[in-house]
């Protein structure tokens, strides 16, 4: 019995001696198969700022071949040029609006005429009753004139129609050449205006060869502004022609229906003067 229980107690320590002697080399076992532990991973880079954006400047760039530079540029035969189509186109549009107010003021005078000269007692009456200077008061004075100068020896040889009638003309075509005065100056500028403009454009090319030749070589620098100029030349003479042209034919319509109000009230007045008793 003794002896199966020291057999018993010294397996029990053999036991645990080789659990003990086995333990190291299984951790170190299980250490050894596991994989290591990845490294911690590198910080990311910072992200690098933005850079600022750039200043933007604005530049002016003078354009070499625009109008001021034709006209700083330009020789005496360039500037002569534009100082004459610059009269034109000022006398063009001045005389516009001078005939279309002098028109507009006219046509007014015919409508007051209906309401006040053919509703007085007399002729004498209605001439004071109408405006001084006016073209219905003008012809009314005329017709007067005549009407009282019909009475001396040497119009006794013609009827008095006919010498109130011719008194009354006169005055109706004085009218007239009054209102056509300035049409010739537009029709001139419409008609002449472009080959002035031409002339300028003949002048550029001239000079954009003279310094082709000066140069030797037809870079586009020694081209671009001779040619710039004829162009521009051109478009300032068409410019200057087109609205003297539609000035002149809106002025001639409207002229003639004027006109023909101041006919049929001179026709009127002539009618009256013959007809009334002495």
């Amino acid at each position: 019995m003794p002896q199966l229980f020291r057999r018993i107690v010294a397996a029990t320590a053999l036991m645990l001696i080789t659990a003990g002697s086995l333990a190291p080399l299984g951790a170190a076992a299980q250490d050894k198969g596991a994989p290591a532990a990845p490294a911690a991973a590198p910080a990311a880079p910072a992200a690098p700022a933005a850079p600022a954006a750039p200043e933007v400047q604005k530049v002016s760039v003078e354009n070499p071949y625009g109008f001021v530079a034709l006209i700083k540029t330009g020789g005496p035969v360039s500037l002569a040029t534009l100082i004459i189509m610059g009269i034109m186109s000022m006398g063009s549009w001045y005389i516009i609006f001078v005939k279309l107010w002098e028109q507009r003021q006219m046509m007014q005078e015919g409508k007051d005429v209906s309401a006040t000269f053919w509703k007085s007692a007399s002729i004498e009456e209605g001439a004071k009753k109408l405006k001084d200077g006016s073209a219905y008061r003008f012809v009314v004075e005329s017709g007067l004139e005549a009407n009282a100068s019909h009475q001396g020896a040497l119009t006794q040889n013609i009827d008095k129609n006919t010498w109130v009638g011719m008194g009354v003309q006169r005055a109706l075509d004085a009218v007239n050449s009054r209102s056509q005065e300035g049409l010739s100056f537009l029709a001139t500028v419409g008609s002449t205006a472009p080959f002035v403009g031409l002339f300028g454009t003949v002048w550029g090319i001239f000079k954009a060869l003279t310094d082709i030749g000066i140069a030797g070589q037809a870079s586009i620098d020694k081209v671009a502004g001779p040619v710039g100029e004829a162009l521009i030349m051109t478009a300032i003479g068409l410019a200057v022609a087109v609205p003297a042209v539609m000035g002149y034919n809106w002025l001639i319509r409207r002229n003639k229906a004027m006109m023909d109000q101041v006919r049929g009230f001179g026709a009127n007045v002539h009618a009256v003067l013959i007809g009334r008793r002495p």
